[in-house]
């Protein structure tokens, strides 16, 4: 199997964007609302706290786009709100040839939206698409959603605005936002979708960027007082998207340095490692026996996170070692019993590669007391 990761920015590309994140606060807020919680309410005037209208032009401003909402229901309800907005219900759009991550598959089903599948690997086969065939819109997810998608996001989206420069383009950010250099909306999207919780920000808290027209809409939408985000959880979001890149920066390093130490032969029983977006960007391990799922019952009693809380929450400091992810096993089935996803989180190369070899060592004297 050949996968193609996305590109990570450096720990010192990383450290750039949250010097030019803290730049951006500084434009906005007085340095001593800051240090307070914030608050609450739907303010006269503005139907939500001001704390929060604040937070949300830092991030308008960080991402070099005209407005930012942010929304309840993580980055799912932050995809949905931005289907019905900027698509519509009963409407059909473009999507790549590949399973559809569940929740997102569940707002299609809600809003009846119908989808034509392309390979996004393929530009001449979108190009083509585009021009013979008639949509509302396109989703793409900047991850990968297969192991062999190799597309390049900004590539494929300027590819479509040269024929359709106004169709709305939505974008499933989550898993990308301050890993890599742009998100969607710098790419020439309408709208950017994520969640604030994979970027060590508070639960269920979604964000959507990108242009003001569909976003106006959306915060009429939200008018009602159970639907505001309140100040003290802006104030988290910003808190968690000021530390996130370097965090996610130096965890993709130790990917890089998990790679090459288990390719080069360091544990016995590997048959190979390799890097995926799969859908935050992991190291994939194949065994050279079927040990994948007794590997991952032992990981937890060496250290390991078992199963992900929020996908690189604040939450979540020791590695994870975890099942391949759904829509990886809807490609091949085989991977479950031969392959586990890990990822470093907090941790360096030398704890997950004690964990690997403390679990496989477990399995094997299991498996010789059997024989």
């Amino acid at each position: 199997m050949q996968t193609y990761p996305l590109k990570s920015i450096t720990i010192e590309e990383a450290a750039l964007k949250q010097f030019k994140f803290v730049d951006c606060i500084s434009q906005v807020f007085p340095g001593n609302e800051l240090l307070s919680q914030g608050d609450l309410g739907v303010v006269p005037g503005l139907n939500k706290p001001e704390t929060t209208d604040k937070v949300e032009k830092v991030l308008a401003n960080f991402f070099g786009t005209e407005a930012a909402l942010l929304v309840r229901g993580a980055g799912t309800n932050a995809i949905r709100n931005a289907l019905y907005r900027a698509i519509g219900p009963n409407k059909t759009i473009m999507i790549h040839d590949a399973p559809v991550y569940p929740t997102t598959q569940v707002s299609l089903d809600m809003l009846n939206i119908a989808t034509i599948k392309v390979n996004f690997n393929d530009i001449e086969e979108v190009i083509k698409v585009i021009n013979d065939k008639t949509f509302d819109g396109i989703l793409i997810q900047l991850t990968r959603q297969k192991p062999d998608d190799a597309y390049d996001s900004e590539q494929l989206i300027q590819a479509i605005r040269k024929i359709h420069s106004e169709i709305p383009i939505v974008t499933d950010d989550n898993y990308a936002v301050m890993k890599i250099p742009k998100i969607g909306v710098e790419m020439g999207a309408s709208l950017s979708c994520f969640s604030t919780f994979k970027l060590l920000g508070p639960e269920v808290i979604g964000c959507v960027v990108g242009k003001k027209t569909y976003i106006e809409l959306l915060k009429k939408d939200s008018y009602s007082g159970g639907l505001q985000v309140q100040g003290h959880e802006a104030l988290a979001v910003l808190r968690g998207l000021t530390y996130a890149p370097v965090a996610l920066a130096i965890s993709a390093r130790t990917s890089q340095e998990l790679f090459d130490r288990l390719n080069n032969g360091e544990l016995e029983g590997i048959k190979s490692a390799r890097i995926a977006n799969a859908q935050s960007k992991v190291v994939l391990v194949e065994f050279e026996e079927a040990i994948a799922k007794k590997v991952l019952e032992q990981a937890k009693e060496f250290g390991a996170a078992p199963y992900p809380v929020g996908a690189e929450s604040k939450y979540e400091i020791v590695p994870m070692f975890y099942r391949v992810s759904n829509t990886f096993l809807q490609y091949d089935s085989l991977y479950e019993e031969k392959m586990i996803r890990i990822n470093p989180m907090r941790a360096g190369a030398d704890t997950i590669i004690r964990i690997l070899k403390q679990s496989i060592d477990k399995v094997e004297k299991a498996n010789n007391r059997k024989e």
